[in-house]
């Protein structure tokens, strides 16, 4: 927010950003002369920022907040989602429907430690934590960094551990494990004695694109570190990308089927070798 490890990156579209902006500098929450979006967050969340109810508020501005509560849910910041529907739900000018939804997200069982692993990555301070996965095997996991990431539904914790048993993904990402927030057991959340990393582990994936994906791949901003028509080869394209999950890689990538081709690291090509002659196998198997 206003510190180190505070801030908060919204996909706000030009419009939205600009009322933010404007909404900020209306209750003078500013960085220098210019208006401050995270300031005026951390000061609703702070509750430094309070408003008498009125009925002076449009209904463009009661909209641009709804919005900016769920893109903070999105990004896991569930305190100050929760700040910005209290705030909302003080004023007379909501729509029934809207306060139904509102009271619905603040009854809603936000438990104890999920708000304390968020306090955890918003102060870079490592912590413990119990995990018990779908077979009902229970973990102990130190976490030296972590952040929460919605996936189809389901929000999951993506961290750096220093356990690697039972880690079935590549050597070098074998520290990063990818947890779910509803499997991790109440009050195990503690402190850990460690230093906090700036990032998770990371490979580069070598891949190859044929077929419609060379005329439509649409390149990973923030992930894709080249892409590249290869003279030699018609209709390829080559796309160099980081990545800190075999396991979500794959899932990635899957759907393209044949028109996709890891090639390095030699591992993951393994892997997607392997998943091949499997689905061969199935589909060539009669019973």
């Amino acid at each position: 927010m206003g510190r180190k490890g505070r801030s908060i990156t919204l996909s706000l579209s030009d419009k939205d950003k600009e009322r933010m902006e404007a909404l900020a500098l209306h209750y003078d929450m500013t960085w220098g002369d210019r208006a401050n979006i995270s300031k005026l967050i951390e000061a609703i969340a702070r509750q430094k920022l309070k408003i008498a109810p009125n009925h002076d508020w449009s209904v463009e501005r009661i909209n641009l907040l709804d919005r900016v509560r769920n893109l903070l849910i999105d990004a896991g910041k569930m305190e100050d989602a929760r700040a910005i529907a209290e705030l909302l739900r003080s004023r007379t000018e909501l729509t029934i429907p809207l306060r139904q939804q509102l009271e619905q997200f603040l009854e809603r069982d936000v438990r104890s430690w999920r708000l304390q692993i968020e306090r955890y990555i918003s102060r870079e301070q490592p912590f413990q934590l119990s995990y018990q996965d779908a077979a009902d095997n229970l973990f102990q996991f130190t976490i030296h960094h972590a952040r929460i990431v919605p996936r189809n539904d389901r929000q999951y914790l993506d961290c750096w551990c220093e356990e690697i048993s039972n880690s079935d993904d590549l050597p070098d990402l074998a520290h990063n494990r990818t947890l779910r927030l509803d499997r991790i057991i109440d009050a195990t959340v503690t402190p850990a004695k460690a230093i906090w990393r700036k990032y998770l582990a990371t490979v580069e994936v070598e891949m190859l694109l044929y077929g419609g994906l060379f005329f439509n791949y649409s390149s990973k901003q923030g992930r894709d570190l080249l892409v590249e028509r290869l003279e030699d080869r018609p209709q390829t394209l080559r796309v160099v990308r980081t990545i800190t999950s075999s396991f979500w890689f794959m899932r990635d990538i899957l759907p393209y089927g044949a028109d996709c081709e890891v090639i390095r690291p030699a591992g993951l090509r393994e892997k997607m070798g392997a998943i091949a002659q499997k689905m061969q196998q199935r589909y060539t198997t009669q019973d």
